[in-house]
């Protein structure tokens, strides 16, 4: 079976889950139900398709499967601006009682942050991955930390809102800020689409690339611009999903066994729609909201990434 079926085949069960969780035990109040759920298959949509697209892009540059935008530790840094805003501000301040003012508040840092790591990163020739991962992990951990350390400082009120941001949920996603992140993407996107015909070249190696005319340094600087927007736009809308890129992005090569970035970008933020959807049906219809969609979905995703990791050791 070719890629391109497997593609339509990833669309159709895309569209049965999101079709079942839309319209399942509607037997209440339609009026109420089917909107609210409407907006969470929206913000799915958003998210699933910002970090399977960031996520692709950014293997392709690092020329590896297994580095992603939050495990270099935009996560956790996340975490650690909303802490930093309460630690310094409290809950009563502008940035936290007003949610747009939070959220270019936390896109900005983010992305400030990325350019300079990734500024870091990839200014020698050639990095090993191990390096990199590391640096990754080292970050996460100052990161999370320091978060911790002002937690413990807080007040437990202004503390349990902290804990409410730890996890990525769609359940109390603020619809003008859904609104807002189309908008966003949708010009990210479109800004994207002049640097789409590189993908392709690029995933032959930084001395391919050039030596087939590629402008290594100006393409590579504004799709990790790209990169570090789309991550911070989906994890300011609904919260961190550390290992969701590297799983999709994944099982989309080994799935669609292809090298194509076009259906390979499909494929992955197909994927991660029937993840999250999946995922955000089994916590609400299961688990009872017992649990989020991040604790499920990182749960796989840690173990894959060490599957990961170890054939990886083999192969070297």
């Amino acid at each position: 079976m070719g890629y391109k079926k497997k593609t339509i085949i990833l669309a159709v069960l895309a569209v049965v889950l999101v079709a079942i969780y839309l319209f399942y035990d509607l037997s209440g109040n339609i009026g109420y139900i089917l909107p609210r759920r409407i907006m969470k298959i929206v913000a799915i949509i958003i998210t699933g398709a910002a970090i399977a697209y960031s996520t692709t892009i950014f293997m392709t540059i690092t020329n590896n499967r297994i580095l992603t935008p939050s495990i270099m530790g935009l996560d956790s840094l996340y975490m650690l601006i909303q802490t930093c805003i309460i630690f310094i501000f409290g809950t009563q301040s502008l940035v936290m009682l007003s949610s747009h003012f939070n959220y270019f508040i936390s896109i900005g840092f983010m992305v400030i942050f990325s350019l300079i790591l990734y500024r870091f990163l990839f200014k020698g020739e050639k990095n090993n991955i191990y390096f990199l991962l590391l640096i990754g992990m080292i970050l996460g951990t100052f990161f999370g930390s320091f978060t911790s350390f002002m937690q413990v400082l807080i007040d437990p009120n202004e503390f349990m809102i902290v804990r409410d941001r730890m996890f990525a949920s769609v359940n109390n996603v603020n619809v003008e800020l859904v609104y807002l992140s189309v908008g966003l993407i949708t010009l990210v996107f479109i800004y994207s689409l002049r640097f789409y015909k590189y993908l392709d070249v690029l995933s032959l190696g930084k001395e391919e690339a050039i030596n087939l005319g590629v402008p290594y340094e100006y393409v590579v600087k504004r799709l990790l611009i790209i990169v570090a927007i789309l991550i911070s736009i989906a994890t300011a809308l609904i919260g961190p999903i550390t290992f969701l890129g590297l799983l999709v992005v994944n099982l989309a090569y080994e799935f669609l066994k292809t090298y194509r970035h076009f259906y390979l970008i499909i494929g992955s933020a197909l994927i991660s729609i029937i993840a999250l959807v999946g995922g955000q049906f089994i916590v609400e219809e299961i688990f009872t909201f017992q649990t989020t969609i991040s604790v499920i979905i990182n749960f796989v995703g840690g173990v894959y990434f060490i599957y990961l990791l170890l054939k990886e050791n083999k192969s070297w």
